[in-house]
């Protein structure tokens, strides 16, 4: 499975974003796919997580009623759409995709990554 992301940017505080996520490969290995952001020096931390059948969504407390997580499973794509941004959203965002469990964003359950794309917000 490849994933590439696009999207990615700078913004003021309070403004907007959509990252996309583009999958291709062997996507049925997969049931879940997420978006993970990580500054330097930091763990790797999870935002959102959806499952590929039913469409059910996670979000981290951190981006609740900001961030909203979307996909179109018949062409393979995921979206993030970042609301209200605030300086801490300030990261390189990945995509991944893999087996991991609802209602929890665990990084080593997702086994394809993409390459990231930066988000800043000044």
């Amino acid at each position: 499975v490849q994933l590439v992301e696009s999207g990615g940017g700078s913004v003021q505080a309070g403004g907007s974003l959509r990252l996309t996520c583009a999958a291709s490969g062997n996507t049925y290995q997969t049931t879940s796919m997420g978006w993970f952001r990580q500054v330097p020096g930091k763990e790797r931390e999870g935002v959102a997580s959806i499952y590929t059948g039913g469409g059910s969504t996670y979000y981290a407390d951190s981006v609740k009623g900001r961030f909203t997580i979307s996909q179109d499973v018949v062409n393979h794509t995921m979206w993030l759409q970042m609301d209200s941004l605030k300086p801490e959203d300030t990261a390189t965002y990945y995509c991944a995709a893999g087996k991991g469990v609802l209602f929890r964003l665990v990084a080593k359950e997702y086994t394809y990554w993409g390459q990231g794309t930066q988000v800043t917000v000044s």
